[in-house]
């Protein structure tokens, strides 16, 4: 069956591992992407290795923009990867709660009118809440959820109203929906200059005088490669189970703290390492770290690039 698929966000974190990973991996002759962009040209200028790819094709359009869809497409399949965790809380919370819910039900809504059959979110571990610290790694069974009274939930609170809404089009519409819970990632792709922990630390191994952790230190988290990040979210929009949720990420934890060691042993063994804040004894543990039995089961999905081999060739990228 030749499949067309549709991929929102094509041009992000996500988007650049699975336009990677499409190229790298030869998909069949019968499969086509067809990523959406507000501005494909000046994508393809600064990632010019994505231009004149068969198989892919661009169209210039906008998620929030109802009327800039190409409605008079057909696909079959639809990956929705748009939600930008970079740029994102440079946003007022209402927008970004907006653009996600509102983005995520446009896409929906094409994939019914173009007839796709599967359609895969990508979501956040943020819809559980903060996670207890006598939890070792959240299951996705686990009820937690994110306070609603908090306008720093915003993010969280959209991501589990677009599950819902995926919900309801499978119910409404017979479209087969599929949600994968996104962690924590690491990769050459990876920008250094935003809020992502790691990035910082890989950054000031690189160019700064010391590595600086802003907190204590003690928060948990674990780190899943960009390329496992790839593989894994085209085998769930092949093959995930519909109306299923699958947590994405590793389960290998490391403290921030020890993270920030660790990068410095890899790549500046000279440098120091800078804790800005003591560690408070009463205060609970900061956990985020999936539990993965489920994708590993049901689908032989394994971490299989290491957090040091991901450290390294992340950086390397930004030299």
């Amino acid at each position: 069956m030749n499949q067309r698929i549709l991929l929102t966000g094509g041009t992000g974190f996500f988007g650049r591992a699975l336009l990677r990973h499409f190229l790298s991996f030869g998909m069949a002759s019968n499969t086509s992407v067809c990523v959406l962009s507000r501005d494909p040209q000046r994508f393809l200028n600064t990632y010019p290795e994505f231009a004149n790819c068969e198989g892919i094709g661009f169209v210039q359009s906008d998620i929030e923009d109802h009327n800039s869809l190409p409605w008079d497409q057909t696909f079959t399949h639809v990956l929705h990867a748009a939600t930008d965790s970079t740029a994102g809380p440079q946003l007022l919370p209402l927008q970004r709660f907006n653009q996600i819910v509102n983005g995520t039900a446009h896409i929906l809504d094409l994939a019914v009118a173009t007839g796709a059959k599967r359609f895969l979110l990508t979501s956040s571990g943020g819809i559980y809440g903060p996670q207890p610290s006598d939890l070792l790694s959240i299951p996705e069974t686990w009820l937690g959820s994110p306070a609603l009274d908090e306008v720093s939930t915003a993010y969280s609170q959209a991501k589990r109203a677009a599950e819902h809404l995926c919900t309801l089009y499978r119910v409404t519409h017979g479209l087969q929906t599929v949600v994968a819970r996104c962690f924590a990632f690491v990769g050459p792709d990876l920008p250094l200059d935003v809020h992502f922990a790691i990035g910082n630390f890989i950054r000031d191994a690189l160019f700064a005088d010391i590595i600086t952790v802003k907190g204590d230190g003690t928060p948990l988290r674990s780190y899943l490669d960009q390329r496992d990040l790839a593989h894994w979210l085209w085998t769930l929009l092949q093959y995930g189970h519909d109306g299923h949720a699958y947590n994405v990420g590793s389960d290998h934890l490391i403290s921030i703290a020890d993270l920030a060691f660790l990068v410095r042993d890899l790549l500046a063994p000279a440098k120091s390492v800078h804790i800005l804040s003591e560690v408070d004894p009463l205060s609970s543990r900061n956990r985020y770290i999936p539990n993965i039995e489920k994708i590993r089961l049901m689908h032989d999905l394994h971490v299989t690039i290491g957090l040091e081999h991901s450290i390294t060739s992340t950086a390397d990228s930004h030299l």
